[in-house]
């Protein structure tokens, strides 16, 4: 089953805006699959926009690589090298704004965001986090949800707000919970869907058709639900070509 589109055809004839190729910066702390995802996505033309830069607040993340390789603005801005939290959020809000972005997208970014950083860019700042939000916000997801058990786990696009991994969620992807799961086997079925939907969610805003509605999101003027556009692990494994 390939993924819905969401059409207009099925959204009460809404068309999304026309929209000019729109920039993207991507914040990272460490290996940067998921911005692999959102290269890969953009070498075979499915993101509406470009890569212009990606930032890491680790100098040896491996992510800059990703993207020096791919030809994408890298640049190292280690957090440790500031006094406080607002301090580095304020050089991070310097760099991020020579590029002047539509969006940014935290793809691994294991900072918590300042008030003041958050307030300027809300609603054009996604994050992909590893759990059906609103279910284990935080660290340890995997870890979390084993102890308790749970058959369905996942992930979650969100747009990002002050409160931690509280904000609007754009879609999930399921994963089923097998016996005798151990947690690095989830988190590697996890990430596969991570890299699945992350281009989705960052190519639906960049067409102009998802957007932030304060405590809510919507795509193509529809209100989504709490939980988003959601991806059952059957339509997740299809589109993953997963036995």
């Amino acid at each position: 089953m390939s993924i819905p589109e969401f059409g207009s055809d099925t959204l009460n004839g809404l068309t999304p805006d026309p929209t000019e190729k729109r920039r993207v910066v991507v914040l990272i702390s460490g290996n940067g699959s998921n911005l692999q995802a959102l290269i890969d996505a953009q070498s075979h033309d499915r993101l509406s926009g470009e890569i212009v830069a990606v930032v890491s607040n680790e100098a040896g993340a491996y992510g800059l690589k990703r993207a020096h390789e791919a030809g994408i603005d890298a640049v190292a801005l280690p957090h440790r090298e500031y006094d406080s939290r607002e301090a580095y959020d304020s050089a991070l809000i310097t760099v991020i704004e020579r590029h002047e972005p539509d969006l940014i997208v935290l793809a691994g970014f294991m900072r918590i965001l300042s008030p003041h950083f958050v307030e300027r860019y809300e609603g054009r700042m996604l994050n992909i986090h590893p759990s059906l939000l609103p279910a284990y916000q935080g660290l340890n997801t995997h870890a979390r949800a084993l102890a308790d058990g749970i058959t369905e786990h996942g992930c979650s696009v969100h747009f990002v707000t002050e409160e931690l991994d509280g904000g609007p969620v754009a879609i999930q992807a399921v994963v089923n919970v097998e016996a005798g799961e151990s947690e690095e086997s989830l988190k590697e079925k996890v990430h596969a869907r991570e890299h699945l939907i992350l281009p989705i969610a960052v190519n639906w805003f960049l067409e102009g058709r998802l957007r932030f509605a304060g405590d809510s999101a919507t795509i193509d003027g529809v209100t989504l639900p709490r939980h988003g556009m959601r991806l059952s692990h059957q339509d997740a494994a299809e589109e993953l070509d997963e036995t």
